[in-house]
């Protein structure tokens, strides 16, 4: 997929949009526990976020949105936890093919194992719905790791290899990243990160070779448009 870059009008300044931008959505559980109340509480505001996200990323012409919303390292939490965290993505599958319409198409990156059968349904289904969409793709990083997808690929490629597929002469960075998850789509241009920690988090690895990192101490749930507004002119300085 070619993107070409956007040049927008920002209190009265032209900015360049980042034709890919990912997001490490980090910090809902300690938000609610922050404010004297659940993690499941702080999951539940963190999803408005990225609801607003997603909107704000598209209305200013972002090519390609994606956000790390639950890691492959991220099952080591409470069965409480992952349960709820598990019926929250359900129905955040389900209202987006609501809001989709003819605009977002939705990608799930990460590996299917361990999902439960429930939301792989909505996930695909999600997926079906809005394959024809053109306005932005938006990958949602679930049950994601940076090395776990590096190793689906080499492992791919090998197999590929024994079969007389492809020669191991042809191996170069393009073939690779083809193997990816994210297939035919730009390498991640600016990286925004919330909670204040200075760590990539088996991110995008691959991607993220030439990126650009954007940090913010704030927590997810308190994520607003001002946020991706300074992230974006972070992203515009030489």
């Amino acid at each position: 997929m070619t993107q070409e870059n956007i040049e927008v009008m920002i209190n009265d300044k032209n900015i360049i949009i980042p034709k890919h931008i990912a997001v490490v959505c980090d910090g809902s559980g300690r938000w609610g526990k922050s404010k004297g109340l659940p993690r499941s509480a702080g999951h539940k505001a963190g999803a408005e976020s990225v609801e607003d996200v997603i909107t704000n990323c598209a209305n200013l012409g972002v090519g390609t949105l994606t956000l790390y919303v639950f890691s492959t390292e991220n099952w080591n939490r409470s069965v409480q936890e992952v349960n709820f965290l598990i019926q929250l993505f359900i129905e955040f599958f389900i209202k987006l093919r609501k809001a989709a319409e003819d605009k977002i198409r939705v990608k799930h990156i990460g590996l299917k194992e361990n999902i439960p059968h429930d939301l792989i349904k909505e996930i695909v289904n999600t997926e079906n719905l809005t394959q024809n969409n053109k306005k932005m793709v938006l990958n949602i990083a679930l049950n994601y790791g940076g090395r776990s997808e590096i190793i689906n690929a080499v492992k791919r490629i090998v197999k590929d290899v024994s079969s007389g597929k492809i020669n191991e002469d042809e191996i170069d960075e393009k073939l690779i990243s083809s193997y990816m998850f994210k297939v035919g789509q730009p390498d991640v241009d600016l990286i925004i990160r919330t909670s204040g920690e200075n760590r990539i988090s088996n991110f995008t690895l691959w991607q993220a070779a030439n990126t650009k990192i954007w940090i913010t101490d704030d927590y997810w749930p308190d994520f607003k448009f001002k946020h991706l507004e300074e992230a974006i002119r972070f992203y515009n300085k030489k």
